[in-house]
């Protein structure tokens, strides 16, 4: 793992939409992974920015989401694919045929798991993976006790998910679906390149465990530590809890991939 530490939510949002958007130019027909929550939603609002600005050409551009509630049709309000249209798909010129989310409204949601698996798979597989932390330390919904080498699958979702995202559903934990379709960890560990990106005091103690812990099914995110190339961006309140604190620090100076990276 490259961790950056960074000095607040801002910052660590906008190298994040940098990473994305560096990665559309160098390789324009670029397969990304993308995820959703609150964290995504600046990312996303400063990579259309960037866009714009910058004519940042996704035309070419293919993206496959990590996961999607099952029963929720494409066009509810709080599906993960109704998230994609909202905060990016709309504001960039990728085509919707180019735009996979997993779907949860199938009628047999184990053959869509297999067919997205499938997919990613014909694509070429992922070149850039961008991931959120889950409070319990999932990442896609690949939840505590789910196996490190697991495929695209349908999940019964924990009940501290329900918790975390009930605020999605008015509060009421009883609106939130109860199973999912996720990319597995496996399929997440296969991507060329992940990009972790965590803010928040909520989240320090998970981080310390994903980054410095050891590897475990109980965190399913710490199965990053083996991926070959992660860059992980923390603002200053997720990565309160390090112990290795001063030791990243010192890797943010003198490494000089991260101090170009810093610098751009």
């Amino acid at each position: 793992m490259k961790i950056v530490i960074c000095s607040d939510a801002a910052q660590t949002r906008r190298l994040a939409a940098q990473v994305l958007a560096q990665q559309v130019k160098s390789k324009p027909t670029s397969v990304l992974g993308l995820a959703t929550g609150r964290t995504m939603e600046a990312i996303y609002a400063q990579l259309a920015e960037t866009a714009q600005q910058q004519a940042l050409d996704f035309s070419r551009v293919t993206t496959f989401n990590l996961d999607e509630y099952i029963g929720l049709k494409a066009d509810h309000p709080q599906s993960y694919r109704y998230y994609m249209q909202t905060h990016l798909f709309q504001r960039i010129n990728i085509p919707a045929a180019n735009t996979h989310v997993p779907d949860g409204a199938a009628a047999d949601v184990e053959a869509e798991a297999q067919s997205y698996e499938g997919r990613i798979s014909q694509a070429g597989g992922i070149d850039l993976q961008l991931l959120g932390l889950g409070e319990n330390g999932h990442i896609g919904f690949n939840e505590p006790l789910s196996a490190l080498n697991s495929r695209t699958h349908v999940v019964t979702l924990a009940q501290a998910t329900l918790k975390q995202n009930a605020g999605m559903f008015n509060n009421d934990m009883e609106q939130v679906p109860a199973r999912a379709l996720t990319m597995g960890t496996g399929t997440i560990l296969d991507a060329r390149e992940a990009l972790l990106v965590v803010t928040g005091a909520a989240k320090a103690d998970i981080v310390a465990r994903v980054i410095e812990g050891p590897v475990s099914a109980l965190v399913p995110g710490s199965a990053l530590q083996l991926h070959p190339h992660c860059l992980v961006l923390l603002d200053e309140a997720a990565a309160s809890r390090l112990t290795q604190r001063e030791a990243i620090l010192w890797q943010m100076q003198h490494d000089p991939e991260l101090r170009t990276f810093l610098s751009a």
